[in-house]
């Protein structure tokens, strides 16, 4: 059962470029970084009504905020407990919530809690940090950027399903407004405005055919979560949600060498919402889902994530898109908070707070953007690049079993 509270205080804050520039300044990142988690975790922790010393062990997700458990056991005074700092790409909050859940279903402690934090604003460096193992810097992933990676799912689309370019773009353009829309009813969202599709298609080009506007920023911010088990969890709320299924996956990473591979899937995701609907028993995704959170990195990353988690078939995606099926009143709200391109992505937060949005919606608080008779979702996070990635995907619900 997840408490969630997030902590995201950047507003849309221009990154800086160049080191940072004192002492002083490197204090400021690590302070922040301190009150980020002090805030979240005393949130989720008063909401649960427990005290900090009741948790019996913590799971902390951050990609570049800090090393080992000792980031979150100093600002916080955790004494004595064990804190394990992990890492898994874009998937890291993600990765700290599936191992505190595992640790409580196994009857190793009775009382966790998962905790993501990023500080990406202050670090010196515009985009995701990056700590690669010594090398002779001749591996791909060191001079393809990620908007330059994922700008090929566009092209490869188009070909193998004969998609005229124009719709596609489109189709794009339609997430990103969509996304937008929806951030703009989020108080806790990094933009809090729509934008026009004439704005997003008008936008500065990146890579390929993504514009600005097609890509999600990084952000600031902290999320956390209790879990006990669900046969507990009416001690702590009367509404409490459950977890229906969880899994991660790690691909082979073949993708780049592989000439088999187009671009228009990502393996792992189909492999991971596979064994996560086993789990929940879903055989109908669109029919026993009430909304999903995904990765929306990328525009076109959101579209062939549609039919990845089988919300459509193979080549459908743009046209459901442009219809509308995905947006908050359609067949299938997806990112109803706005996603990774509205509400922000804090890295080692991210799949945290895509599980708080599901306790907002599950619970009816989900205030101006609450959508009706919410009662199953869907979360999911990939990190990596296409032809190679991990991926989770979590099914949670108002009822037990």
């Amino acid at each position: 059962m997840p408490r969630v509270s997030t902590r995201h205080p950047d507003r849309a804050e221009e990154p800086s470029i160049g080191r940072p520039r004192s002492e002083a300044a490197r204090h400021a990142v690590l302070n922040a970084v301190d009150d980020m988690l002090v805030e979240a975790v005393g949130d989720a922790v008063d909401s649960a009504g427990v005290e900090l010393a009741d948790v019996d062990a913590f799971w902390l997700g951050t990609l570049a905020s800090g090393s080992s458990g000792l980031t979150l056991s100093r600002p916080l005074g955790i004494d004595y407990k064990p804190v394990t700092r992990v890492e898994n790409y874009c998937a890291t909050g993600s990765e700290a919530f599936r191992n505190a859940c595992y640790a409580v279903a196994s009857g190793a402690y009775d009382v966790a809690m998962a905790v993501g934090v990023e500080k990406l604003k202050d670090s010196g460096y515009s985009g995701l940090l990056r700590a690669d193992p010594p090398g002779d810097g001749t591996a791909p992933e060191l001079s393809v950027t990620a908007p330059a990676a994922f700008s090929l799912i566009d092209p490869a689309y188009c070909a193998k399903y004969g998609v005229d370019p124009e719709q596609m773009r489109e189709a794009m353009t339609h997430v990103a407004w969509k996304n937008h829309v929806n951030g703009a009813r989020n108080p806790r969202a990094q933009f809090q405005a729509a934008v026009s599709k004439e704005k997003i298609d008008s936008a500065s080009k990146v890579a390929g055919r993504l514009g600005v506007f097609d890509c999600s920023g990084v952000s600031d911010g902290a999320a956390a979560a209790v879990i006990v088990r669900a046969e507990d969890a009416h001690r702590y709320t009367d509404h409490p949600i459950y977890v229906k299924g969880l899994s991660m996956v790690a691909g082979p990473m073949r993708g780049g060498m592989d000439p088999e591979y187009d671009y228009t899937t990502f393996p792992e995701v189909v492999a991971s919402a596979e064994d996560a609907y086993r789990q929940a028993g879903i055989t109908d995704p669109v029919e026993q889902l009430s909304f999903a959170e995904v990765h929306d990195c990328f525009t076109p990353t959101e579209i062939v994530l549609m039919e990845d988690l089988g919300f459509t078939g193979r080549g459908q995606a743009w046209k459901d898109v442009l219809a509308g099926e995905f947006d908050a009143d359609g067949r299938l709200p997806v990112n109803i908070d706005g996603g990774l391109k509205s509400f922000g992505h804090p890295v080692g937060a991210s799949g945290l707070r895509m599980l708080f949005e599901a306790w907002l919606q599950l619970r009816g608080e989900a205030g101006e953007r609450q959508l009706p008779d919410a009662h199953r979702a869907l979360t999911h996070n990939l990190g990596g690049r296409p032809g190679g990635c991990v991926s989770f995907v979590a099914v949670v619900g108002d009822e037990p079993g």
